[in-house]
């Protein structure tokens, strides 16, 4: 049977500064190329339901987040994320309330003008 095999990069960004780490996947002839099967083979992960890859949205290929059949190509570079510290939703809700606050502070001190 032919052996074939992607080189691909793996770059690591859970835990502090990310390091990228050249990898080389080998498959036989029935195997897939795909995520789930190069985080096995690189020991990244055991299974599609380990729980270091438990929360959806920790891996992707080039910034993009990938699922764990998504073929992958020589080439790629497979990454795994780190989890968010801020929700971006909470980030832009509170922004959107500064605004709002400085609009009535505004409109108040429009008011308070027009009586003086």
């Amino acid at each position: 049977m032919a052996e074939r095999s992607l080189d691909l990069l793996l770059c690591d960004a859970r835990d502090g500064e990310p390091t990228v780490i050249p990898f080389k996947l080998v498959l036989q002839a029935n195997e897939q190329a795909t995520v789930g099967f190069a985080l096995m083979r690189s020991g990244v992960a055991f299974g599609p339901d380990d729980p270091v890859l438990a929360r959806q949205g920790c891996f992707g290929v080039f910034g993009k987040r990938k699922e764990w059949d998504s073929p992958i190509y020589a080439g790629d570079r497979l990454e795994l994320y780190s989890p968010l510290l801020i929700d971006p939703k909470t980030v832009r809700r509170k922004k959107a309330n500064q605004n709002q606050d400085a609009k009535f502070q505004a409109a108040a001190a429009k008011r308070k003008a027009r009586r003086l």
